[in-house]
């Protein structure tokens, strides 16, 4: 069950939603039309509930780094602008409730109804700036 709706967990292949979540990512990292380095690793599979019902979801998390913050500014704006035209529906458009108060968009795939966490981080507190990225699918149930 879905512990926010209730509903039982659609039942769907975990290769077909990883494709799918890789491809959205795609898409994102598209919508910022900057370039700069990004991080590696692909789509994976881990559990969304402890409750015994055996939900998983699958997590694509990346970054956008090794350019100035004016750039990483640029590519957070630009996305912004792009995600409503490409099926996004922005759920939040604020500050990530940190110290620094990152700059920070929550979004919802309107077809998958996967969604997307995007953090614009200034790299204030001397780290690396960055955009953080985390594309994830809604949880489901392996098919056998």
């Amino acid at each position: 069950m879905d512990k926010d709706s209730g509903k039982p967990l659609p039942t769907r292949s975990s290769s077909a939603v990883e494709g799918e979540v890789s491809s959205l990512s795609s898409q994102v990292l598209d919508m910022f039309k900057v370039k700069g380095k990004v991080t590696e690793p692909g789509p994976y599979t881990s559990a969304c509930t402890d409750d015994g019902n055996k939900g998983v979801w699958v997590r694509h998390p990346w970054s956008m780094y090794g350019i100035d913050n004016s750039k990483l500014g640029e590519g957070f704006a630009n996305l912004k602008r792009s995600l409503p035209d490409d099926g996004w529906k922005i759920v939040k458009d604020g500050d990530d409730g940190s110290r620094n108060k990152n700059p920070e968009v929550l979004a919802v795939h309107q077809k998958t109804h996967s969604q997307l966490e995007v953090r614009w981080l200034k790299g204030l507190d001397g780290n690396t700036p960055l955009l953080d990225v985390t594309v994830y699918s809604q949880c489901f149930k392996k098919a056998e």
